[in-house]
């Protein structure tokens, strides 16, 4: 039999979906998982699979592939990685490459491939994106690592990858946990997108008495414009769902959001980098609060919370609650872009932003429409610092912008919590304020910890000490940033 052209460990549904791609693309593909009759299993399925082999254990599946071998590892994030890579080496031979296409933390991938590069084996962490039906059929795929193992994998990667406007959507992002890091930013925004998408439902729904088959004209209606997306059109499909006896199936899921963490590393690393992450986190925090719900009850009860009905003309109401989703989602994806800048900085990564953008326009959770604006605003100016500084977002932003502080007052006025959209136009207010009250934070801090401050009439970096409480303190904390 041929040599196959890739190996893949790991066949839950993405690691299967992943080769049957592969397969449907000419690619030979050996593939192994830690029970033998899954793979067996697999192998013999439905459908045409004479361009994948099965193997029985790590041994035989390296010796069925060419070289430089090529394993892709589609299995748990964290220990099992690492074990899986333990496991491997004594098979290896130097420029074999491994790809961990898994959901791991950036920082793991940058000491893996650290330590594989001092082995001589080559590293990819790859972030795919598209759940079971994009791998299936073309996720968006994120390659970071050894450069020099890029080119043994583009062609494959890319002939498997969603495709826009005859463009692959998968390109190289950059070394060591690049890729992974792209990931985890997408993740953060897939939580931003959805919770805004959550309070424009509660909105309507709650607060407008919106039904089932009325939500999903509107949605239908808004994905047809600028809020075009992945999400919107889901979210349509999803009110059309009846349950057995006939009434919404939604109206009977539970009202706690799950996570599995790749929300929280990006907002955990957007604080440890300063990066203002205020709706993402906010979102992942809303998620948090959602898995109270028997507190929420007794709550409600002790409080007697209940939302009070929004007045007015429905069209007005719904076209502003549109424009609030649609202003917020762009803060979404600027904080986004803020935090892959800081850490292009920090890891000396050299992103390109456009094409980052560009990875993201198909086959990912959080495509949409305005991604080629994006790319469109980084192709103008490739060292724009923000999104918002852009011609085209400002006008979208401008336009929206009553619509939105509109949706915040109906909220406030009605009891409906809208935590990233009001924290998207506060983040939204702070960042083009050419003032801020930080300067009484400032006086604060030197009160109490003698951290100093600057001054508006003195040079940047010139820093001052004053003994506010007239004790005749004159010593200064050398902390200035605690």
């Amino acid at each position: 039999m041929p040599k196959s052209d890739i190996g893949l460990i790991g066949l839950a549904v993405m690691g299967q979906n992943l080769v049957l791609n592969m397969s449907d693309h000419g690619v030979r593909v050996a593939v192994y998982n830690r029970s033998t009759e899954k793979v067996d299993a697999f192998v013999s399925g439905s459908g045409n699979r004479e361009n994948i082999s099965g193997c029985h254990s790590l041994q035989d599946l390296v010796s069925a592939l060419k070289t430089p071998r090529r394993i892709m590892l589609m299995v748990r994030a964290g220990a099992a990685v690492d074990d899986t890579i333990d496991a491997l080496l004594p098979h290896l031979e130097p420029g074999d490459i491994i790809i961990d296409g898994g959901n791991s933390h950036f920082p793991d991938t940058n000491v893996r491939y650290e330590a594989l590069r001092k082995k001589q084996i080559r590293y990819l962490g790859v972030g795919v994106s598209g759940g079971e039906e994009g791998a299936r059929f073309g996720p968006s795929i994120m390659p970071g690592g050894d450069v020099e193992a890029w080119p043994a994998v583009k062609d494959i990667f890319q002939a498997i990858a969603a495709n826009v406007d005859g463009q692959p959507c998968c390109s190289w992002v950059g070394p060591a946990g690049a890729g992974h890091y792209v990931k985890m930013v997408h993740n953060g925004i897939e939580y931003g997108d959805m919770q805004l998408i959550a309070e424009a439902y509660d909105l309507l729904h709650r607060g407008l008495g919106l039904g089932a088959e009325e939500l999903q004209d509107v949605f239908n209606t808004w994905n047809k414009g600028v809020l075009d997306s992945y999400l919107i059109e889901i979210t349509g499909q999803i009110f059309a769902v009846k349950d057995q006896d006939g009434s919404p199936l939604l109206d009977k899921i539970l009202d706690a959001a799950g996570q599995k963490g790749t929300g929280k590393w990006t907002a955990t690393d957007a604080l440890d980098n300063g990066t203002p992450l205020t709706m993402i986190t906010e979102a992942v925090f809303a998620r948090a609060l959602s898995a109270r719900k028997e507190e929420r009850v007794r709550a409600n009860a002790l409080y007697s919370n209940s939302v009070r009905p929004i007045a007015g003309e429905r069209e007005q109401l719904i076209a502003a609650i549109h424009d609030a989703l649609y202003a917020a989602k762009i803060i979404s994806y600027t904080q986004g872009f803020m935090l892959l800048r800081q850490a292009s900085a920090d890891f000396n990564w050299s992103l390109d932003y456009g094409a980052v953008a560009m990875l993201w326009r198909g086959g990912c959770i959080i495509r949409s429409r305005f991604l080629g604006n994006i790319t469109s605003a980084f192709g103008k100016n490739p060292e724009l610092e923000n999104l918002l500084l852009d011609d085209f977002f400002r006008e979208q932003i401008l336009a929206a912008l009553p619509g939105w502080r509109e949706t915040l007052k109906m909220a406030i006025d009605a009891g409906i919590p809208v935590p990233a959209m009001s924290s998207a136009l506060a983040f939204f207010d702070g960042y083009c304020s050419g003032e801020s009250p930080a300067n009484l934070i400032q006086a604060q801090r030197d009160y109490f910890g003698a951290h100093t401050y600057e001054r508006t009439d003195a040079p940047r970096g010139e820093r001052f000490h004053t003994d506010w409480a007239g004790l005749d303190g004159s010593a200064i904390s050398g902390a200035y940033d605690a």
